[in-house]
């Protein structure tokens, strides 16, 4: 990548606790190369975007097994058009219903990683949908 680094976050919304998973994402980022914000569990979607904003990010990644995707991953979408940061990509992953995949696509998550999606493929699909904002 020329210019400066993808810029990403990776960020546990709601009640879940369990964040080994987002662990090893953000891990797999940093040694892809990738600049890496991690917000730490049960965090709410405005400390979310409030964190992306500060931290300039060029993707926020959302790690939820608690089944509340539904509300917190179209939250932060809305959230950040709100602060002028539509730019900024959100996907997702964790445990998320085959249904519920288009919607949440439709409602502006450009990408949903469910488990036995490998790290290979998520950090293609970062490098293949997602460039440093700005440039």
């Amino acid at each position: 990548m020329k210019g400066r680094k993808l810029r990403v976050m990776v960020a546990k919304p709601g009640l879940d606790g369990h964040d080994r998973g987002a662990r090893i994402i953000a891990r797999a980022f940093r040694d892809a190369g990738f600049e890496v914000v991690y917000t730490g569990l049960h965090q709410t979607p405005e400390e979310i975007v409030k964190a992306a904003i500060q931290e300039d990010v060029d993707m926020v990644g959302l790690s939820s097994l608690a089944g509340a995707h539904m509300y917190l991953f179209p939250r932060v979408v809305e959230l950040l058009h709100g602060q002028g940061a539509a730019g900024v990509v959100v996907c997702g992953g964790g445990i998320i219903p085959d249904d519920d995949i288009p919607k949440l696509k439709a409602l502006g998550v450009k990408g949903i990683f469910t488990p036995g999606s490998t790290l290979k493929e998520i950090v293609g699909w970062v490098q293949e949908n997602v460039r440093p904002r700005g440039l």
